[in-house]
């Protein structure tokens, strides 16, 4: 394989990035639908439960985002990218058994599965995005990419909310209704074998994919030969990637980045039920949001580098993620879903923006730093269950919990932009 030249970015590459991304997002922001379905279907008691859709997802990346970076070093960029799809396929034929079973626990193992694809597939998609072309671009790139990611995100609830939602409120007044177990057995097996057909359909796409990838010429860059050419005296002295400060800053300010936008994305749809909004907006809920991040990540392709840097647009991200989280807590009803939602426009650049600056400067530890920032991603994991536990286990208004979930992460974000990024370099 040829490596790419830095100058520019090549078409083909980056048109195959963005159709990894896409399915990236039909993957994670499937989530969305997938947490309030199976509360029903699996009988679950509590959100809290049910969070541990998200958890078992994003945790994947914290345990195999370094494996993943080592297997990329071994097979290369371009057949990680099979395995990951086939991983995804993988995890996607589990939920058939599992929903067999009406087992929660294996249907959290395929999910589990589909997060260690996901994390592979991430740790090569975007150092790649962030090299192919100038590092002062690399937040436009990742916009563009990101496009089609929120894009899959806006169908994939629409799509999956109208496939396993579409009389959820019919089917919770028939088992309430019920009084014969075997009756209520058979209404949960009648709702969860819809996820069959959606499944095995993922699978099949995901291996189609993966041979057409196996077989299609895609440049391969490598990071270390242009560290050598590259080389600066500061990355002479560097012996080691824990001499690179910012990054690890960077990973905390992906952790809860990700952590805020699965607040805003998963969780907005029982944010919504408890807000009594009309049931239309709880079905769609995650589409919402996902739609403002499309609308945010437009904006960040036509102005970052042109108009402001990657850095500007971080600051401004955040300043108006507090604004709009506050606003969503101090009001009711409608206004209040509205302004989660809107959290989207907020949300949208802040990982364009970070995983650029974090992985910046770092030369021939670019692999394996770019994998630390991926372990980030757990905070997808971790929030939801905090804001569970300040909900259900500690009895928090749900919206006050919202605010003590979100206002910490998007403050710690805010001094990555203005200062964390910096040091060290």
């Amino acid at each position: 394989m040829t490596s790419t030249p830095t100058g520019k970015t090549e078409f083909r590459p980056m048109a195959i990035c963005c159709a990894l991304f896409f399915i990236l997002g039909f993957i994670t922001w499937a989530n969305g639908t997938l947490i309030p379905f199976l509360k029903i279907a699996c009988n679950l008691e509590t959100d809290l439960q049910a969070f541990f859709v998200t958890f078992a997802s994003y945790i994947a990346y914290f345990f195999l985002a370094i494996p993943s970076s080592w297997i990329l070093k071994k097979i290369g960029f371009q057949n990680g990218l099979v395995v990951s799809l086939i991983i995804l396929g993988l995890g996607s034929l589990v939920f058939i058994p599992a929903a067999d079973n009406r087992s929660y626990g294996l249907f959290l193992a395929g999910i589990f599965i589909q997060g260690s694809g996901m994390a592979l597939l991430q740790t090569a998609v975007n150092p790649y995005l962030s090299i192919i072309g100038p590092i002062d671009s690399a937040a436009q790139r990742i916009s563009i990419a990101g496009f089609f990611n929120k894009t899959a995100g806006i169908i994939v609830p629409i799509l999956f909310g109208t496939l396993f939602l579409k009389d959820a409120g019919k089917v919770t007044a028939q088992l309430e209704a019920a009084t014969d177990v075997n009756a209520q057995n058979a209404i949960l097996d009648g709702l969860i074998a819809r996820v069959h057909t959606p499944y095995i359909s993922l699978a099949v796409i995901f291996v189609a994919f993966a041979i057409f990838l196996k077989f299609t010429k895609l440049p391969e860059v490598d990071v270390d030969a242009e560290d050598e050419s590259d080389a600066t005296q500061v990355l002479v002295r560097k012996t080691s990637v824990f001499q690179f400060p910012h990054l690890f800053l960077g990973s905390l300010a992906i952790f809860f980045c990700v952590a805020v936008e699965v607040m805003a994305g998963d969780i907005i749809g029982v944010y919504g039920r408890e807000l009594n909004v009309n049931s239309f907006f709880v079905t769609y809920a995650t589409a919402f949001t996902l739609l403002c991040m499309l609308f945010g990540y437009i904006v960040g392709i036509i102005a970052i580098p042109r108009f402001v840097s990657q850095q500007f647009a971080l600051r401004i991200c955040t300043i108006v993620g507090l604004l709009f989280t506050t606003i969503s807590v101090f009001t009711t009803g409608t206004t209040s879903f509205i302004f989660v939602a809107l959290l989207g426009v907020a949300n949208s650049l802040m990982w364009p923006a970070i995983f650029p600056l974090g992985i910046k400067g770092l030369g021939r530890f670019t692999k394996t730093g770019s994998a630390i920032m991926i372990m980030g991603i757990a905070g997808g994991a971790i929030w939801p269950l905090i804001y569970g536990l300040l909900k259900d286990t500690l009895h928090v208004d749900f919206q006050h919990a919202f605010l003590y979930a979100m206002i910490p992460a998007y403050l710690y974000i805010l001094f990555f932009a203005v200062k964390g990024h910096r040091l060290g370099k």
